[in-house]
């Protein structure tokens, strides 16, 4: 009997109930944006193998468990407390406008700074939006790459220095860090890690569901209030639609501003507005996106898939891929066909 109370005990104390699953923590605090919190479950919760079996357990904890106010008019109550970071093999920090920017250096809340002290070494850490002000306070962010919500980014660069900061883009990942922008962006973030975790078609299948695009362009600075609204003016959607069913044969500037009857050099400014990125880099992107997907989704020799891609040669691709991924197209192939 004894021994069967302890089991129970045990039981009762794991957090993450599902053997063999990604085990991810979202850890909340007060002034939480409950838009975020619904992110990190609706984004990793729905990531299924072809079986249809969830991919990630996902659970909520706090420094301490209870009610947490958020930044609207309703509250949520939190079962779990920090033994969840302990257990975790992905933490994601939400903001919390009530607190972030009042933090610096090494003085974050006693309790805050105890659960962070439980997450083991080598687990992921992301946050979304101000959230990278918790990273950075706990000193996660020291010499790394690391980006938050533009309207912070001031701030956030006079409070740590030492923290690479860029105000350009979406979202970093540095090592076992991650930052992203603000909160659309922490879709993108999630959208990533299942991406990396598991492939690109799982992560498309999710971003379908959830009806957002699985990968979007470019950084913050489409998204930055100007003091004067911008022209309207035509835009580059043409191209880029036309770019993108193209991506096998070469595809020149010239040939992309005459699909909008602009000259080069307007077409390229007008194009880095919309997207954030130079024409050139965008295709880049897109001919590694098509090689994930043919790599992952076909037979194809590494060859074909090269040339279908826009690549030319698989040695061009090998290296786009190494560049952009880490990881050779074989090796690629190894781990994400499914």
């Amino acid at each position: 009997m004894a021994m069967m109370c302890k089991d129970r005990a045990m039981s009762a104390s794991r957090v993450f109930t599902r053997p063999g699953r990604h085990r991810v923590a979202v850890l909340v605090r007060h002034g939480l944006l409950p838009i975020e919190l619904g992110i990190a479950h609706r984004i990793m919760g729905r990531a299924k193998d072809a079986d249809g079996r969830p991919l990630y357990e996902v659970v909520t904890c706090s420094p301490t468990p209870g009610v947490v106010r958020t930044d609207a008019d309703v509250t949520i109550n939190v079962a779990h407390g920090p033994e969840a970071l302990a257990e975790a093999d992905t933490v994601i920090v939400p903001a919390a406008h009530e607190t972030d920017e009042t933090y610096s250096e090494g003085r974050l809340p006693p309790a805050l700074a105890r659960a962070l002290a439980r997450i083991r070494p080598g687990t992921r850490i992301a946050s979304i939006g101000t959230g990278a002000f918790v990273l950075a306070a706990a000193g996660m962010l020291d010499g790394r790459r690391a980006t938050t919500h533009w309207a912070s980014c001031d701030h956030f660069r006079s409070l740590y220095p030492q923290v690479l900061l860029d105000a350009d883009i979406l979202y970093t990942e540095d090592g076992n860090v991650l930052t992203s922008a603000g909160v659309a962006s922490g879709i993108d973030l999630c959208l990533h890690m299942v991406r990396s975790d598991f492939g690109a078609a799982v992560a498309n299948s999710v971003a379908r569901r959830t009806v957002v695009p699985p990968h979007r362009d470019g950084g913050q600075a489409q998204y930055v209030e100007r003091p004067v609204p911008a022209p309207r003016v035509r835009s580059t959607g043409r191209a880029r639609s036309y770019a993108l069913d193209h991506l096998d044969r070469p595809l020149t500037l010239r040939e992309l501003a005459a699909r909008e009857a602009m000259s080069v050099r307007t077409f390229t400014r007008r194009f880095r507005e919309e997207t954030g990125l130079s024409p050139q880099r965008w295709i880049v992107l897109q001919r590694v996106e098509r090689a994930r997907q043919l790599l992952e989704d076909s037979d194809l020799p590494v060859d074909r898939i090269a040339r279908e891609a826009g690549f030319g040669t698989a040695a061009s691709m090998r290296q786009h891929l190494q560049a952009a991924l880490g990881v050779s197209p074989t090796g690629y192939r190894r781990t994400f066909r499914a």
